[in-house]
């Protein structure tokens, strides 16, 4: 069933659960995610990168969108860290239900503009609306550089200016989490006192950034006080792309793709699934 992610993470904010959100790139992680959803009979976002997009070419939307019509659990597309107004329009023309666009790097004021810009656009079409506010960090590793930035963490009263003066459907927060793994940095603990002020000044749900590697305790105190979304890209990846590297190293003359990708594809639904467990999204499709 296809959703737009407003009505999607509304159920999930009236009853403190969080929807995954699982960044894919191939047919091989659409399957893992909608096969995972209906096991767990949960709801699920995917979630595709401008970086992913351009991967893969804007028809893979149509075949995400088929197969998301036809799953038997509700499931949005999204657009993930989108930067311009540019991104946005080829998101909504693609067809995806739901973008995110992302410049909390600009200051407060630039941010609220550029946001309500996204805003009044995307809702005249039906399409639902993440803005982000404070900075993810970053452990990237690109040419053996590790490349960290540093946490900006969000302000609670800014939260609540941004919400009010954008009409944003939800929120990405930054309360200490980090894209991708913390081999290179210190695993740090989450502000869960700064999660409940936020959650206090603003009454829409939020999101949670960078949610591989973080301790399983601190996740699930995360969405009892309004995350209703985290992304998760890091450990589905690394857990497909680790097997793929064992069949090819098993089995060099190995060319077909059920040699290859069937496991590989399969080690990446168990995560989903954990995480689905974790978020404590499974068995909640009846909600909707």
């Amino acid at each position: 069933m296809l959703f737009n992610m407003a009505g999607l993470l509304g159920v999930a904010y009236e009853n403190h659960f969080a929807v995954g959100s699982f960044n894919v790139a191939n047919s091989e992680f659409v399957e893992a995610v909608i096969t995972a959803a209906e096991k767990k009979k949960s709801p699920a976002i995917i979630q595709i990168h401008p970086n992913e997009i351009d991967l893969v070419g804007n028809n893979f939307i149509a075949y995400v969108r088929q197969a998301a019509a036809l799953a038997k659990v509700p499931i949005a597309i999204h657009l993930d860290h989108g930067g311009s107004i540019q991104d946005v329009l080829r998101a909504i023309k693609n067809g995806y239900t739901s973008v995110m666009i992302d410049a909390s790097a600009e200051s407060l004021e630039q941010n609220i503009n550029l946001t309500k810009k996204v805003v009044d656009i995307a809702h005249s079409v039906g399409v639902s609306v993440e803005a982000e506010l404070g900075t993810i960090g970053s452990n990237e590793v690109t040419d053996g550089t590790s490349e960290v930035d540093k946490i900006l963490y969000t302000d609670a009263n800014d939260a609540k200016e941004f919400v009010e003066n954008t009409g944003v459907d939800t929120l990405a927060v930054a309360i200490g989490t980090r894209h991708g793994h913390y081999a290179h940095v210190e695993q740090p603990e989450l502000r869960i006192d700064l999660l409940e002020k936020i959650n206090e000044e603003v009454d829409i749900p939020l999101v949670l950034h960078g949610g591989s590697d973080n301790r399983d305790e601190e996740i699930r105190k995360t969405y009892e006080h309004g995350v209703s979304k985290i992304n998760l890209s890091t450990d589905m990846k690394t857990a497909f792309f680790g097997k793929l590297r064992e069949n090819l190293n098993n089995n060099p003359e190995a060319y077909e793709p059920d040699q290859l990708m069937l496991s590989a594809r399969k080690e990446a639904q168990k995560v989903i699934e954990y995480k689905m467990d974790l978020f404590n999204s499974t068995n909640k499709a009846d909600l909707y």
